[in-house]
This record gives C-alpha cells, sequence and structure tokens, in this order.
C-alpha cells in the first residue's frame, strides 16, 4: 500500500474509532440523562402513556387519570384528574401535558407513572400476564375532615391566608391549606383551553397569586406568635425558672441604644409580669425585654431549634424562615416579639406549637406516609424522625401552661372546646411602611385530650386587605379557623 492510501486508511479507523466511543458515551455514560431529560419527546409521551397512580388521603384517592380524548396531541394518551383540586393542590401540586408537574407530582413521578426502578418486579409481572402498566400510588399522611375545615375556613374569610396542622408525636402534615387556590385539572392538558387556563393563574395576571403554595412557600412577619419561642428560650436560659416569677420588666421600657419606647397594645398590666400574664395578654415589653437580656446570640440559637434559619423538606420543599444574626439589642428586642424583620412560614409557627406540645421534642415535618405499587405492595414507608429538642421536658410543660392560660382566659378564648384542653397564643403581626398595612393575623395551637395525648397543633394566617384594621386580630379571625381544623381531627379519631 502507497503512503497516501496509507494515511487516509489511518484516518478513516481514527473516525471510526471516534464513531464508536461516541456511541458507547452516548449509549451507556449519557443513556439516563437523556433519557428523562424534560426536553426529550419520549419522556413526556411515556409520562402520559398510562394511567398516573394516585395519591391518597385517608384510604381514598384524590387524584385520577383519564383519556385525553380528541384534545392536544394523539400521543398523549391520558391527562391528570382532581377531586376537589382546589382544596388538595397545596397538597398534590400538578401535572399537566403542557407545563410539567410540581410538588408531589413531580417528587414523586417515577412512582406514579410506574417508571420507578423499585417497581422493575411489579412491572416484570405485569409484563408477563400481559397487565398494562400502572403507576404506583402515594399514600399522604393528611387528614381528609381537617383539611376541610382548613380550607373551608380560609374560603370563608375571603381574603388569603395559609393553614398547617401537625401530629406533634409524630410530626405526620394533617392539614396543608392556602388561599386562594387553583384547580390542577383546568391545565392539565395541552389544548388552548389548558394554556389558556394556566395563563390567567401567573402572578402578573392575577395579583392574588393562586398558584402561590402559602403554608410552605410564604413567610410573614410571625408577630406575637414568636413570644412563645422567645419565652422558650427565657426558660432554656435560665433568665426565668416559672411561669409565675415576676420579671424585670420596666414600664415604660425604653429599647437600649436609643430614645424609642416599645409600646403595648392597650392598657394592659405589663410592668413586671410574670410570664405567664405577659403572654396572656401578649406584652411587647416584657417579651422584648427577655429578647434583648438573652442578646442575639442565645435568641438565634433557640430560633434555629425550632427550625429557623433553614429550610424544610416534606418532601415539597418549604423555605426557609427567618431570625437574624448580628442584631444590636433594641433590634433583637424587635425581633423577639416577632417584628423588625423576622418572618416565618405557617409551616415554621406550626412547628413551634407542636415542639411545645410534644414536652419539647420537634418532630421533622411530612407528607407521605408510604409508597405502593399498583398493587398496594409497600414500597418504602416513613419513620418519624426527631428533627430537634428546642426545650426539655419540664420547660416545655410550664410554658404549656402558661399557652393553655391564653385560650382559657387571655386573647385566645375564640380556640376553646368543650372537654379538651387547648394551648394556644395569638398574633397581629404589623408590616408595611410605618406599619401602614393592614396587620397579620395569626394563631398558633394545640389540643390536649383527657387522657393527656395531643393530638394535633396548628398555626393559621390570615391576610385580609379589604378589612378594618381594629377588626384584625389572631384571636378574632385565626382562631375559630384553627378550633374548627382541632375539633376534625379529634372526631376523627373517635
Amino acid at each position: 500500500m502507497n503512503k497516501p492510501l496509507r494515511r487516509i486508511a489511518v484516518f478513516c479507523g481514527l473516525l471510526i474509532l471516534s464513531l464508536l466511543l461516541r456511541d458507547n458515551w452516548l449509549q451507556y455514560v449519557k443513556a439516563d440523562t437523556l433519557r428523562t431529560d424534560p426536553k426529550n419527546r419520549r419522556v413526556t409521551i411515556a409520562r402520559y402513556s398510562t394511567p398516573r397512580g394516585d395519591i391518597i388521603v385517608d384510604g381514598s384517592p384524590i387524584t385520577g387519570s383519564t383519556a385525553s380524548g380528541s384534545s392536544g396531541l394523539n400521543d398523549l394518551k391520558y391527562k391528570r384528574t382532581y377531586k376537589n383540586g382546589p382544596m388538595w393542590a397545596p397538597v398534590t401540586g400538578y401535572a399537566s401535558q403542557a407545563f410539567g408537574a410540581n410538588q408531589l407530582e413531580s417528587l414523586e413521578d417515577g412512582i406514579l407513572t410506574g417508571n420507578d426502578d423499585r417497581l422493575f418486579f411489579r412491572n416484570t409481572l405485569d409484563m408477563v400476564t400481559g397487565k398494562q402498566k400502572q403507576g404506583g400510588n402515594v399514600v399522604t399522611t393528611l387528614n381528609a375532615a381537617a383539611q376541610k375545615a382548613a380550607y373551608n375556613g380560609l374560603k370563608s374569610q375571603g381574603g388569603k391566608g395559609a393553614v398547617v396542622a401537625l401530629e406533634p408525636s409524630t410530626g405526620k402534615i394533617l392539614a396543608l391549606a392556602s388561599y386562594p387556590s387553583y384547580d390542577p385539572s383546568v391545565f392539565a392538558g395541552n389544548s388552548n383551553n389548558d394554556a389558556a387556563a394556566w395563563k390567567k393563574l401567573q402572578k402578573k395576571y392575577d395579583p392574588n397569586d393562586p398558584m402561590l403554595n402559602r403554608a410552605l412557600r410564604e413567610t410573614y412577619p410571625p408577630g406575637s406568635t414568636f413570644k412563645v419561642v422567645t419565652a422558650a428560650a427565657a426558660l432554656q436560659n435560665g433568665l426565668y425558672t416559672s411561669a409565675d416569677q415576676a420579671t424585670n420588666s420596666p414600664l415604660p421600657y425604653v429599647m437600649p441604644g436609643t430614645t424609642t419606647e416599645l409600646k403595648n397594645e392597650g392598657n394592659i398590666p405589663c410592668k413586671n409580669a410574670t410570664m405567664r400574664v405577659a403572654l396572656r395578654y401578649s406584652c411587647n415589653t416584657v417579651f422584648g425585654k427577655i429578647g434583648a437580656d438573652l442578646g442575639n446570640d442565645k435568641m438565634l440559637a433557640e430560633a434555629k431549634k425550632f427550625g429557623f434559619d433553614q429550610e424544610q423538606f416534606t418532601p415539597v420543599r418549604s423555605s426557609a424562615s427567618v431570625f437574624s444574626d448580628k442584631m444590636n439589642q433594641s433590634q433583637t428586642a424587635l425581633s423577639s416579639i416577632g417584628q423588625f424583620n423576622t418572618a416565618a412560614t405557617p409551616l415554621q409557627m406550626a412547628m413551634v406549637a407542636s415542639a411545645v406540645a410534644n414536652d419539647g421534642k420537634l418532630m421533622k415535618p411530612y407528607m407521605i406516609d408510604k409508597l405502593q405499587s399498583s398493587g398496594v405492595d409497600t414500597i418504602s414507608q416513613t419513620d418519624p424522625k426527631e428533627l430537634s429538642q428546642p426545650l426539655s421536658s419540664a420547660n416545655a410543660q410550664i410554658l404549656q401552661s402558661m399557652m393553655e392560660t391564653v385560650v382559657k382566659e387571655g386573647t385566645g378564648t375564640n380556640a376553646q372546646i368543650n372537654g379538651v384542653t387547648v394551648g394556644g397564643k395569638t398574633g397581629t403581626a404589623q408590616h408595611g411602611v410605618e406599619n401602614s398595612e393592614n396587620p397579620y393575623a395569626w394563631f398558633i395551637s394545640y389540643a390536649k385530650l383527657p387522657d393527656g395525648s395531643k393530638p394535633v397543633a396548628v398555626a393559621v394566617v390570615i391576610e385580609d386587605d379589604q378589612a378594618n384594621r381594629d377588626d384584625i386580630s389572631g384571636g378574632g379571625l385565626a382562631a375559630p379557623i384553627a378550633k374548627n381544623v382541632m375539633e376534625a381531627v379529634i372526631n376523627s379519631k373517635k
């Protein structure tokens, strides 16, 4: 072979080698990435080629699948349906042929479509028997009665808000409601009508932002509900050792380093008040001074034990609540009464109430009880997990007695339930430039049954831009909703 031909042969050999290397790279190294790439049309076709598995509440599906029909593209055979879609949207999220999926529909897509590797045996068995491939189920911890009470309560207010209910002993999420909400069914397909429905729900077209999950993704100034955290910090750091010990709380109280008085709401008995009295009347001066006396470091450490400054995964991600570092004493005083730049999700404040109710132990919140195959075999089960211990058992019981006084004879009487001991704390959080906006109404609580068990802790926040400022209060707007949610949980266990 002459020299030119030899060069051409070597060059062609290198081309073939490069082709083989590229082919193996695509088939073995990049195969999974390409297979799951959202831009790969086959991914969408596979996702909607068979009915999706269901999301289950109290043993019944709150989702379904139906034939796509003549609308949309012919290669997408099934689309998602939802029962009481607006009520459950903060739990399920959406699965849309045109717009993808989020929340549980996205996080557990492999189970719901049947493509998860853990379903290999079931899929193989179905293949042998000739049965159509089916997705598995996501069994939630939600309580249908509690969710209904939460959603209807928010809806009756006509404004915006959220409710979270937890089981203190396990961290199970029993209710997760947000209002206003949306129906995921209206854009589950890929027709022009679905596109129009999606567009209408976007924030730039609807300023109420119905697709925002306010229970997990919105942070609010927690107002006086944060005083529960401040009281916990006082007890844990030995600043005060009982609920009925007089505090060192002058009136008026001028915040350190300033000439500004920290005001109370109305003429209430806050001078040197005990923590029990201060929580009952919601004394800003008492808890502001506690925060300033403890200092930023100790307040921040206690807030972090309750879950502040970290995202929570339920498994749906919740925004991190905020208690700042490097604040001076006056800023710490304001933050310790839930103002300045302190901010919390409704989930976070439900965690605060839950930890107090559970004798100081905070359990990790979760909403998936188990995953099932289409044959309802359990693939995985969630075990309760302790997240932290914000209070000792003894101090938690002191704080329980204080919160129970709030409901028995303080600002939270609207949450009273016959035959049940309820502990709670109201909050009216100021916001806006110079507090010019209508405040947020908060209420956090727990219920204790005669046998000593505490089946539920709740957080409620209400935004109501149309209400008269003087009418907005945690006790007036939020406490009745919390009461109905707690009653729903208690009655469901009878």
